[in-house]
């Protein structure tokens, strides 16, 4: 059994940040996460997907967030365990012990989840068609954009991740937006952006069409699209795209006696710990007045977090605040030489 002050259910952005917190203040953490990289839905979903709203950062990818995110806590050692999940929590004396679907055993008086939307998968095509080319020509998430390249690409879907997609390829590759409406779920400026470039040629936008049937013998040809009189057309393809947003699933997390509001975990505001005592939540996950399903919330969160955790794991020492550019124990957790 490994015991440790903080076991970290989730390898998000958040989660890395809060784990980088922990080592602030002198904790220890293990980081289990059921996908087999670290990342969360930043290496996931998009990885090569511009991100504009980190502090400090105008621009980076999933990827590289959380490229910058695994160096800032490379001088605390943490251990990952990742394709794995936490199945099983139990209390005894004030300390949680965690069981993992492979077996191992944790003993720690936290848990902090920061399991993004939990389990996740994306929503699909209802065409039976799409099946057969899912995975590789019909797809539901972006990992290496390069594939694109002066390819014919068809995307569906009216949110963020399709409009700003579509204005991503659209540097590289014929691109043809197709939605169901005319009105739009993404930002205004990414709607006014897609408007633009329609008008001059660069974005083949069709509204107030579905997917009908996806066509090719072997290899992807095109798909057929129909809109509300039955009308049908085919649009030539080499990559079809759906963004339909996710179906969440909290999986285990469901049967841990939390105080769960639909899919998501309340918590307060103080430390973000929920009606479990020594059991914390944090990023999109967790819910409370106000909230913002932001990056940036997520580390404000999980710094909070991480203080909560403080008096369980040192319940005879009273924390104190320090920052970073004048305590020299912080800097000598984190190998800094003056």
């Amino acid at each position: 059994m490994i015991k440790t002050d903080v076991v970290i259910v989730g390898a998000g952005p958040t989660g890395l940040f809060c784990a980088h917190q922990l080592g602030i203040i002198g904790l220890k953490c293990e980081i289990v996460d059921n996908l087999d990289k670290i990342g969360g839905q930043c290496i996931e979903l998009y990885p090569d997907k511009p991100i504009y709203d980190i502090p400090a950062i105008p621009k980076c990818t999933g990827k590289e967030l959380t490229n910058n995110l695994i160096k800032q806590i490379k001088p605390f050692n943490f251990d990952f365990h990742l394709n794995d999940r936490v199945q099983e929590l139990k209390n005894e004396n004030d300390r949680w012990i965690v069981k993992t679907l492979n077996g191992k055993e944790f003993e720690t008086p936290n848990i902090i989840i920061a399991g993004g939307v939990g389990s996740f998968e994306p929503r699909k095509f209802p065409t039976k068609s799409a099946e057969k080319f899912d995975g590789t020509s019909v797809l539901y998430s972006i990992k290496d954009k390069t594939i694109f390249k002066d390819k014919s690409v068809v995307i569906f879907g009216g949110g963020d991740s399709a409009l700003d997609w579509a204005i991503e390829l659209s540097n590289s590759s014929k691109v043809t937006l197709v939605h169901r409406r005319d009105e739009f779920k993404g930002a205004a400026a990414s709607v006014n952006k897609i408007k633009k470039l329609s008008e001059n040629k660069k974005i083949n936008l069709i509204t107030r069409y579905s997917i009908k049937d996806v066509k090719g013998n072997g290899s992807l040809e095109g798909v057929e699209i129909k809109n509300e009189t039955g009308e049908s057309k085919v649009v030539k393809a080499d990559y079809v795209l759906g963004f339909f947003g996710l179906i969440m699933q909290l999986g285990p997390i469901a049967e841990w006696g939390l105080n769960l509001d639909k899919k998501t975990i309340p918590v307060n505001t103080e430390n973000f710990e929920t009606n479990k005592k020594g059991i914390f939540a944090i990023g999109d996950i967790c819910t409370y007045p106000g909230k913002l399903k932001l990056i940036l919330s997520g580390f404000h969160e999980g710094a909070l977090a991480a203080r909560g955790c403080f008096k369980y794991a040192r319940p005879d020492e009273k924390y104190r605040f320090e920052f970073t550019t004048a305590s020299s124990t912080i800097k000598d957790r984190l190998g800094v030489k003056e």
